[in-house]
């Protein structure tokens, strides 16, 4: 706890830097991170998503990738003590009459798909939005480093939303449909998940993709109606949020139907601006070939 009160402190200190500094020790900190953090990974991600651009192409993409990912960074750090003010004017959100509209129709649990693009921890101040008719909850994963994963709880958390962790997710949701208000919970759906996870694959960026379908699955279940944010950045240090409706009533589609439609918009997305998405993390690295493999070995040892 000490450790931690530390660091926290220092980052806090740190936040204090206005605006232009923090860019200036971005962009500073690009050129070493650039060279070094998961460049293979990186690299590889580009080649095999878009083989119909050339080199110099997804090198462009590689640059501006790591100047959005330093930027994450210090803008993430920014986040502890910038003013609800000030959070305000920099990201803002559209579509919240939607929500609104729905929730006074009765209905008092909303979905919304995320994903790692842009700045997506800011994301969290859509709770300062929603107040008071409804308010934000955000699914995470836990992080081992103790340090870290407290950092971004309390990071999240500020704007007075419900952190609920990944594995209590369906438990917690129905905890909070009991309580008859209105909620508003964001899915970063387009993470990789663990091989006795995978039910799914969708054709995303050139590759047959193992996909969570949590998000939809508990939707119908509790009948959440769905929406996708889709997220701009009009400069830099701004962000929008324009939150896009999708169905009100899961459960009257196809299985999967929200998941692959997720995907498609999510894909038009990072087409259109591929810089803001992560493409540091190992999304494929569990090919659909070695799932069914393993699939069919199981069923033979059963």
């Amino acid at each position: 706890m000490c450790r931690y009160k530390l660091i926290k402190g220092i980052l806090w200190t740190v936040s204090l830097l206005p605006f232009p500094v923090l860019y200036a020790l971005s962009d500073l900190c690009c050129v070493f991170v650039s060279r070094c953090y998961r460049k293979k990974v990186v690299r590889e991600n580009l080649r095999s998503a878009f083989p119909e651009k050339s080199e110099k192409e997804r090198k462009q993409i590689e640059r501006k990738f790591y100047h959005q990912f330093c930027d994450n960074f210090v803008e993430d750090i920014k986040m502890l003590s910038m003013s609800k003010e000030e959070t305000m004017r920099r990201m803002t959100f559209s579509g919240l009459d939607e929500i609104k509209k729905r929730h006074e129709a009765g209905q008092h649990l909303h979905f919304f798909y995320l994903s790692h693009f842009g700045n997506w921890e800011w994301i969290a101040s859509i709770n300062y939005r929603l107040q008071p008719w409804g308010t934000s909850g955000q699914i995470y994963h836990h992080i081992y480093n103790h340090v870290m994963n407290q950092l971004f709880i309390d990071l999240r958390g500020q704007y007075g939303g419900v952190n609920i962790e990944m594995k209590e997710t369906f438990r917690r949701i129905l905890q909070l449909r009991k309580e008859g208000k209105n909620y508003t919970i964001g899915f970063i759906s387009d993470q990789q998940p663990k091989w006795n996870s995978i039910h799914h694959f969708v054709p995303f960026l050139n590759h047959d993709t193992a996909v969570f379908t949590g998000a939809e699955q508990i939707a119908r279940k509790v009948d959440a109606f769905m929406t996708y944010g889709r997220m701009s950045r009009p400069r830099r240090g701004y962000y929008h949020l324009d939150i896009i409706p999708m169905e009100d009533h899961p459960a009257t589609m196809p299985e999967n139907a929200m998941t692959d439609w997720y995907f498609q918009l999510l894909e038009a997305d990072i087409k259109e601006h591929p810089e803001m998405w992560l493409w540091s993390h190992k999304r494929w690295s569990r090919t659909k070939e070695e799932w069914l493999r393993r699939q069919e070995e199981a069923s033979t040892n059963a």
